[in-house]
């Protein structure tokens, strides 16, 4: 099976699509589009309640797969198979097709819509029935080619087999109803793995309460530039002046990026006391994601990678003790001084007064 960091059961396909065999959700609005010959009656009928599931044949390249997974050298191809089980009551009609994987700022796996031209793995796959009517109950095995062009270059490429249903809601307006399984293809050659992290950014709050410490948000981007599919690790920690006071986040899930992608991360790091200068560091690595039946170390490792960005975080608290303090002693010195010179004045006019008695002067 293919290792995730993230549940990979859910697959968006544009707004909404399943992976698997989930019913089929409402996805975006879509421009009408003509139904399938023969299928306006199952279309008419599937628009009012519609449920139906995908998932990868059992083929030679293996059984209850969670998806489609495939190591070809450049010109190379296969033949494969997708299922589509209509759990509803009525005929559905479905069409099917290929499109290129992407992934979205957050993380999730989607796919290009219908009416976007894939250029690359989605291209390459050439379904044999793109138009399909499924019985009530019954599933259809839908054939599908995939052939590698001579010239592509190396590494990892991520599409989907689609299906899908347009209807019309309540209101009149069509909506794209599909579900995929995804397709991750390697292409033999050399991998090389490696990420980047840009656009670091760290903001301290120091909460209401100033006897605890607060918290320190750190923001970056996590961005694949190898060609394999990568599922990364990472560690944050934040330390105040001169390292002090380090504390690390909670390890969290960072999803797996497809060559090209990146994703979003937002880290909030807790119990970080205000030591004037809060640093944060990033320290990224992972492992390239093993296709299935892969020996264990077949895969080159992932070239670590570290940033770091810094915030004030400046001890309010402390800082006014120490400014009512230096106040307090400034006024002290000031009170002595004047003291001295009200003490000064009454000894130097005493002096005066008795000279002046004995006919003197100063």
């Amino acid at each position: 099976m293919i290792r995730t960091r993230v549940p990979a059961a859910l697959l968006a396909l544009a707004v909404a699509a399943v992976l698997g065999a989930a019913p089929a959700v409402a996805a975006a609005p879509a421009p009408p589009a003509d139904p399938a010959p023969g299928a306006a009656d199952a279309a008419a009928a599937a628009s009012t309640q519609v449920s139906w599931g995908v998932r990868p044949a059992d083929t030679v390249h293996g059984a209850q797969r969670p998806n489609f997974a495939y190591s070809l050298p450049p010109g190379g191809s296969l033949s494969d198979a997708i299922v589509l089980t209509n759990k509803g009551d009525a005929p559905l009609p479905l069409d099917v097709y290929a499109a290129d994987g992407f992934l979205t700022a957050d993380g999730t796996l989607d796919v290009l819509g219908a009416g976007e031209e894939s250029t690359a793995l989605g291209s390459w796959v050439v379904v044999e029935t793109p138009e399909v009517v499924v019985a009530p109950g019954a599933s259809v095995e839908v054939p599908f080619t995939l052939t590698v062009p001579d010239d592509v270059q190396p590494g990892d490429y991520a599409a989907a087999v689609v299906s899908s249903l347009l209807v019309e809601n309540a209101e009149g307006v069509s909506v794209d109803r599909r579900l995929g399984s995804r397709v991750h293809l390697r292409v033999g050659g050399d991998l090389a793995p490696a990420l980047a992290v840009s656009g670091v950014l760290v903001d301290y709050d120091a909460g209401s309460n100033p006897v605890v410490p607060g918290t320190a948000t750190v923001t970056f981007t996590v961005t694949n530039t190898g060609n394999a599919r990568i599922a990364p690790a990472e560690q944050v920690q934040v330390a105040g002046l001169l390292g002090l006071g380090s504390v690390r986040a909670v390890g969290a899930d960072v999803p797996e990026l497809i060559p090209g992608a990146s994703v979003q991360r937002t880290v909030v790091v807790e119990g970080v006391w205000p030591l004037v200068r809060s640093t944060a560091r990033i320290a990224l690595g992972g492992e390239v994601v093993p296709l299935p039946g892969a020996p264990d170390g077949a895969s080159p490792a992932v070239p670590g990678v570290v940033a770091t960005a810094a915030a004030w975080a400046v001890p309010w608290l402390v800082l006014g003790v120490l400014v009512l303090l230096v106040a307090l002693v400034v006024l002290r010195v000031h009170a002595g001084r004047r003291r001295r010179v009200r003490q000064q004045r009454a000894v130097d006019t005493a002096v005066a007064a008795a000279l002046a008695r004995q006919g003197a002067t100063p």
